[in-house]
């Protein structure tokens, strides 16, 4: 055996060893039923617009809208998950779920009831601030991107509603989803409950003062930004690309919802590649990459191409973006190190901010325009606004925490 193979299986058996799989699995899990319940109205979107007949403003705004409380919640989660445990935490986010999906299946009739319905759901958006970390503190730091990577696939959850949505809403309705969702979310409590706990580590807790003082500085200020891209043209696509397709090219719900789900799916996998091919090429270089991917992929699809190379052009697009995700969190611990809990409820909310904004804008346009090109012309401008502000940031970061090829070169614990 070869002297690299044999630190890449000491390397793997490390990771195995010094963690702590159940509650690895189990934070995944919850994120995962989580981002299924979050993304809920994404898709029943088309279902619901064609019922209440909301216009293409309104149906952007109430799909955004659990992505805006995402962002709104995820910061109060966050500071809760230090003060009385990541489990316990988890735990009050699964149960408050359970809310706004019961008032999906038995009360929301009408359009402000569901963007209540819509608000509330954020609170399963803010699980990310929870399984995460619950999962990351497991293991050292040179483990804990790989860790966050590997219960950052929860947002496979996102797949289920944008797939599963649709098909189920054929036969039973959409109210009658909610109703659905309550099974797996259940479920998940019960293994939540039974196999995690968390890490035998001291946690700092958070006042406001540490989430102001990590916010006003100019380097939170820039991975809000590159999160708010990556992550949030993520999710607003995972909310909005099956309602985009079956408007533009005609498709039936179920058709644009599995058209949809391969992005999901796509963007979803590789967030934990992202952040392997981060540790390996440098989590910088990586992000210029993809900022620049991004920006000629939104720019294509803004062309509204015929459908093939309409849908290969999307998946693309979120694959790269999933990929950024990961790249961004495995800079995160290493830029901000004990302070990276409370960078991470930043970066969370930020990137759910950006989700919020994407479908927003792609309703709005649309309705004034009549085309989602200038929508999606916004998301390639950002891009470059993005690679433009790191390419700008990075030549001072080298030397004090990355090296010359944008590779992590310490661990910043101020």
């Amino acid at each position: 055996m070869s002297a690299a193979t044999a630190s890449i299986t000491e390397g793997n058996r490390s990771f195995l060893q010094l963690g702590h799989l159940p509650t690895l699995f189990g934070a995944f899990l919850c994120f995962c039923v989580c981002s299924m319940c979050w993304l809920l109205l994404g898709g029943l979107g088309s279902h619901i617009a064609l019922e209440l007949k909301l216009s293409p403003g309104q149906t952007g705004l109430l799909t955004a809208l659990p992505l805006l409380g995402g962002a709104v919640l995820r910061l109060p989660f966050g500071w809760l998950s230090d003060a009385i445990g990541a489990k316990r935490t988890g735990l009050i986010i699964i149960s408050l779920t359970a809310v706004p999906v019961l008032m999906g299946w038995l009360w929301a009739n009408s359009f402000v009831s569901l963007l209540i319905v819509g608000f509330l759901l954020g609170i399963a958006g803010a699980s990310f601030v929870v399984a995460l970390p619950m999962a990351s503190r497991w293991y050292p730091a040179r483990f804990q991107g790989l860790a966050m990577g590997l219960a950052g696939l929860g947002l496979t959850g996102t797949y289920i509603s944008t797939l599963v949505g649709p098909r189920l809403a054929e036969r039973v309705g959409w109210h009658n989803v909610f109703g659905l969702a309550m099974i797996p979310l259940a479920v998940v409590a019960v293994v939540f409950v039974v196999f995690t706990k968390d890490a035998p580590v001291t946690v700092q807790k958070k006042t406001l003062a540490d989430f102001f003082e990590v916010l006003r500085e100019r380097d939170m200020i820039l991975f809000s930004l590159f999160y708010g891209v990556t992550f949030g043209g993520f999710v607003g696509f995972a909310s909005f690309l099956s309602i985009l397709l079956g408007d533009q090219y005609g498709l039936t719900k179920v058709r644009a919802g599995e058209l949809a789900a391969m992005g999901v799916m796509a963007g979803s996998l590789l967030r934990p590649i992202g952040g392997l091919l981060a540790d390996r090429l440098g989590g910088i270089r990586m992000l210029n990459i993809l900022f620049g991917v991004v920006a000629l992929l939104a720019m294509g699809v803004a062309q509204l191409p015929a459908l093939p190379i309409a849908v290969g052009l999307f998946v693309a697009a979120m694959a790269c973006l999933g990929l950024g995700n990961g790249s961004v969190f495995q800079l995160m611990p290493h830029r901000y190190g004990p302070r990276v809990g409370v960078a991470t409820g930043i970066l969370g909310a930020a990137g759910s901010l950006g989700g919020f904004f994407l479908p927003t804008v792609l309703g709005w346009t649309r309705q004034v325009s009549g085309s989602y090109a200038s929508g999606l012309a916004v998301l390639a401008g950002l891009a470059v606004i993005a690679l433009v502000v790191l390419s700008m940031a990075q030549s001072e970061w080298v030397g004090v925490w990355i090296g010359k090829h944008g590779r992590v070169k310490q661990i910043n614990a101020a």
